[in-house]
């Protein structure tokens, strides 16, 4: 027995951009211990499993270190695979059973939309070592159940921090959102970048589910109900947010790059262990 794995590139139409996720469908759900282990195998932000059940999908998303609860970048690569490899007619949507419950996604020509929850923000009181990791000045700090957010005083120092990965696993939340509001001759409303060393991912390239909190804050500043953002890592990627009560539209492209196989004894390892 072999399992199928693909390698898609999200919030892109552009290989080697925005953020690499693998993608597995599975004839039935296996163990977490060897999906972590593919994880750590295939070495990017996230790795993410599907089985069918019925018209939904489970989906689960792991980096090389660890599950995490919620992933937009590989549930939109999920969704681009479902669509492109005929598990789900192109007039379908996909729908995803998650640790952040459900989720789905629909194609929008060359878009796909996805409906996560939104992840509000509320002001916080600094921690210390926050102020060490980043070494920077900020209008804003707030947080979340997954991340702290952090707004800086000007897209120049988004772009240039460096932040202290070690100090900054001391914090003990999944992520730290640093971001600020372009300029008028932008495209873009405001840019941001993502940072998760406890997770293992020093700094993610573009980061689905941080715009669930960064819709929501930078939509209240600007009063704009549609906002255009771009995460400034070194791929870089453009993440569209529509926002409406508690949920949160992500809007993004997709493009694959490769094709893959885990192997008899790759999967042999987990027939072993079961």
């Amino acid at each position: 027995m072999t399992f199928r794995i693909t390698q898609v590139d999200s919030f892109t139409d552009t290989p080697f951009k925005g953020n690499p996720a693998a993608i597995c469908v599975l004839p039935e759900a296996q163990d977490a211990s060897w999906m972590q282990n593919v994880a750590r195998e295939m070495n990017l932000s996230e790795t993410a499993f599907l089985v069918r059940t019925g018209d939904t999908f489970n989906l689960r998303w792991f980096t090389p270190v660890s599950e995490v609860d919620l992933c937009g970048h590989a549930t939109l690569a999920a969704a681009h695979v479902l669509w492109e490899e005929g598990h789900l007619a192109d007039n379908e949507v996909a729908k995803f059973d998650t640790l952040s419950g459900r989720l789905e996604a629909r194609r929008a020509g060359d878009w796909i939309e996805m409906d996560f929850p939104s992840e509000e923000p509320h002001e916080i009181n600094a921690p210390p070592a926050l102020s060490e990791t980043l070494n920077s000045t900020w209008r804003y700090v707030g947080s979340n159940r997954l991340d702290y957010l952090v707004v800086l005083t000007s897209e120049d120092e988004v772009r240039n921090l460096k932040p202290d990965f070690i100090r900054m696993k001391e914090l003990g939340m999944r992520g730290v959102i640093v971001t600020a509001m372009t300029d008028d001759a932008s495209e873009y409303d405001f840019v941001s970048r993502y940072f998760a060393p406890l997770f293992g991912v020093d700094e993610d390239p573009v980061t689905g589910s941080a715009h669930c909190c960064l819709g929501p804050y930078w939509g209240n500043i600007l009063g704009l109900d549609e906002l255009s953002g771009f995460q400034a890592s070194e791929r870089g990627g453009v993440v569209r947010v529509r926002l409406a009560d508690d949920r949160v539209t992500l809007i993004g492209k997709a493009v694959t790059t490769m094709h893959g196989t885990l192997t008899e004894a790759a999967v042999g390892e987990q027939l072993a262990s079961s």
